[in-house]
């Protein structure tokens, strides 16, 4: 049982804890929408004219399937694609009036289930656990080489 005390294990743990307050939330204020479509419809917000690529790069999310997550936004009639003006072979990302209506409404709920995620600590606690989770997230966009 000595697994349960590495680090690895009790991310992987957090995770689920977060992803299961998350799905639970939003099907309760009765949106469909995931923490993935949720981050990226914020890169998407915060970068008009975003391509796909560069919404996997802002929310840190594998290249290869962010394609899957985009074309689930687009069905949803949450975002658009067009060509980019640019370069006709890229293709842009926007938001539609009835995405930004789905992100302002989850956005005050995602908020409110930020402490159940890291129920058990203090408010003190949550601003350090933030902190080292930042420090860590940093320190590996500094060096993408895990060492051995």
């Amino acid at each position: 049982m000595r697994v349960q005390a590495m680090a690895g294990h009790l991310i992987r743990r957090l995770n689920q804890r977060s992803t299961q307050i998350f799905t639970k939330r939003m099907q309760q204020a009765g949106l469909d929408l995931t923490s993935v479509q949720f981050a990226a419809l914020d890169a998407i917000i915060a970068h008009p004219g975003i391509d796909q690529a560069g919404v996997a790069a802002r929310i840190a999310y594998d290249r290869a399937t962010i394609g899957g997550v985009i074309d689930r936004l687009v069905q949803k009639g949450y975002v658009a694609r067009r060509v980019s003006a640019s370069d006709r072979r890229a293709r842009e990302i926007e938001i539609t009036a009835e995405g930004r209506s789905v992100f302002d409404a989850a956005y005050p709920e995602i908020e409110r289930l930020q402490d159940d995620i890291l129920t058990g600590l203090t408010a003190q606690e949550r601003q350090t656990f933030l902190t080292l989770a930042r420090k860590v997230i940093d320190a590996e966009a500094e060096s993408p080489t895990p060492s051995t």
